[in-house]
């Protein structure tokens, strides 16, 4: 059985910012040339199913018992927000571009919960459960995702794959759906391999303007 979570009131700070890229010229900025960097607020959208990254105020019913992440076809939902933020040590100055290879943490902007994924079966493919996870940005290891892409830096056109440091799995979408609560919202679930099913592009969002330079190199998707 599903539960809903304790508060659900999103913090002024957070609400404001999401109400600010919600509002015609708010300072949202749609899909484009760029970089990526650490401090934006994006949403990500799996180019395989059309479906952005989203979670809310609703705990799965089995497993892990934590903050339900799934899968939305609406582009305006506020609740697919996402902050880009290094790990627990630090590692991305806001305004740095992310680069290929690194890790981060995607915090969800109105709960303040950290994507995470663990050793739990997902309640319908039986792949590995994903979670939002933590209290105000603040979780455990197991926050932590590998930006896999092509070229030096996150590009905002680029495809890019998030592949877990703790268990090596790959965020993905493979099509099933949820019933009541969440009826027609796509599982999210993390899968072995590198597929289509794992793909992902950055969309809506606020972009921090680079605070360096990137220098050119190349590594491999």
């Amino acid at each position: 059985m599903w539960s809903a979570g304790r508060g659900g009131a999103a913090r002024p700070a957070l609400l404001g910012l999401v109400l600010a890229l919600l509002v015609p010229g708010g300072g949202a900025a749609k899909t484009g040339t760029g970089l990526v960097t650490c401090g934006s607020v994006l949403k990500l959208l799996n180019t395989q199913h059309r479906v952005r990254l989203h979670s809310h105020d609703i705990k799965y019913g089995s497993g892990s018992g934590q903050q339900s992440v799934t899968g939305v076809e609406a582009s305006d939902d506020a609740n697919s927000y996402w902050r880009i933020r290094g790990g627990s040590e630090g590692g991305c100055p806001r305004g740095f571009p992310v680069r290929c290879g690194q890790a981060v943490r995607l915090t969800h902007v109105l709960t303040g919960k950290n994507l995470h994924t663990h050793h739990f079966p997902s309640p319908l493919s039986n792949n590995q459960e994903v979670s939002a996870f933590g209290e105000d940005g603040e979780g455990d290891d197991l926050d932590l995702w590998t930006v896999r892409c092509s070229g030096k830096h996150w590009d905002r056109e680029a495809v890019v794959r998030f592949q877990h440091v703790g268990t090596s799995v790959f965020l993905s979408v493979t099509g099933e759906q949820y019933g009541s609560p969440i009826r027609g919202q796509h599982e999210v679930h993390g899968m072995s391999s590198a597929n289509t099913h794992n793909t992902w592009k950055a969309m809506e969002g606020i972009f921090i303007k680079p605070s360096v330079e990137p220098s050119a190199g190349h590594d491999e998707l």
